[in-house]
């Protein structure tokens, strides 16, 4: 068994065990349990009932964190037409056949890759290249697209891209351990409506199973699943 830390068991001595805790309460001990010597990232964890085996199941989306997750996204587009806009809306790099060639050669060294519809067609040839690392546009996505621009300004803004995982479990990070509690709590309220809306009409039983959020190196909080359902979706 992993043997945990002082301060991993200090912060752990805060959440009581099998609690439901209201989101405002989970996200002051979040602040609480924020105790590295480095600002941390806020994490959620979203288990639901669904079957991501089935197509109409494999929950994928993406949302716009009000006030942004507190790093710094590095963006290609891959355009044959675009790139001016690409490059006025602040992409950090653009480029088609370069940066096709650049791939090709092994470089991922970016965030986020943003295409338009004709750059598909040479990109799919890179799938065993972009596709491990989460980096292969998708329309489902809002990063292959004809308008680039507000594609790069929405990822810089703080669009975070999500999908859910083989065990039914949608992790998300929301922010940093340095952001205000209320700021906090609007992201992670924005992330769960959008996750909310998305159920699918396939799914049977309990839709939303359980909701953890935590630092990247603190316990785990559970959130009253209640309290989240009835959080106003848009």
């Amino acid at each position: 068994m992993k043997k945990r830390s002082k301060r991993f068991q200090a912060a752990q001595k805060k959440v009581e065990h099998g609690k439901e805790y209201s989101i405002t309460e989970a996200f002051k001990l979040i602040k609480e349990t924020a105790s590295t010597k480095f600002i941390e990232t806020i994490d959620v964890a979203v288990n639901l009932g669904v079957d991501p085996k089935h197509a109409d199941q494999a929950i994928r989306g993406t949302v716009l964190m009000p006030h942004g997750v507190g790093k710094s996204v590095r963006v290609l587009v891959i355009t044959k037409m675009k790139d001016k806009e690409a490059k006025e809306a602040g992409a950090d790099f653009v480029g088609f056949d370069d940066y096709l060639q650049k791939i090709k050669e092994g470089w991922t060294d970016v965030d986020v890759i943003v295409a338009t519809p004709e750059a598909m067609v040479e990109l799919g040839k890179l799938g065993k290249i972009l596709g491990p690392k989460g980096l292969m546009p998708n329309p489902k996505s809002g990063t292959v697209t004809n308008d680039v621009a507000k594609a790069v300004n929405e990822v810089k803004a703080g669009r975070v891209e999500f999908r859910v995982d083989k065990q039914g479990t949608v992790h998300v990070g929301i922010g940093k351990s340095s952001f205000e509690q209320k700021n906090l709590e609007d992201n992670f309220r924005s992330f769960m409506a959008t996750i909310l809306r998305m159920r699918p009409s396939t799914a049977k039983g309990q839709y939303l199973k359980s909701v953890h959020v935590s630092t990247s190196m603190g316990p785990g909080i559970k959130v009253s699943n209640q309290e989240v359902a009835s959080i106003t979706v848009h």
